[in-house]
């Protein structure tokens, strides 16, 4: 069975339960849906979404903490987002 969503570094209870909320409710969900279309997933289903979000759930997959991103991979996402 595979991970709960909430066990997923960097995710709080908070985007957690927004994740479940639009079917994304383990990590194999995260993985197989990516970073990208979770976080557009979590705009459409409204409120404030922050790139931040974005960050984590990317960093999250890859086991490392969301700031320790590389710069150019947080480009890559935010363009990846723009061009959805």
């Amino acid at each position: 069975m595979s991970e709960g969503i909430e066990g997923v570094r960097n995710l709080g209870p908070k985007t957690a339960a927004a994740l479940a909320d639009v079917g994304i409710r383990t990590r194999a969900d995260l993985e197989a849906a990516g970073a990208v279309e979770a976080y557009l997933r979590l705009r459409a289903r409204g409120g404030n979404v922050s790139l931040n979000a974005l960050y984590a759930m990317q960093a999250g997959l890859m086991e490392t903490d969301w700031r320790h991103l590389p710069d150019e991979m947080k480009t890559a996402l935010r363009e990846a987002v723009a061009r959805a």
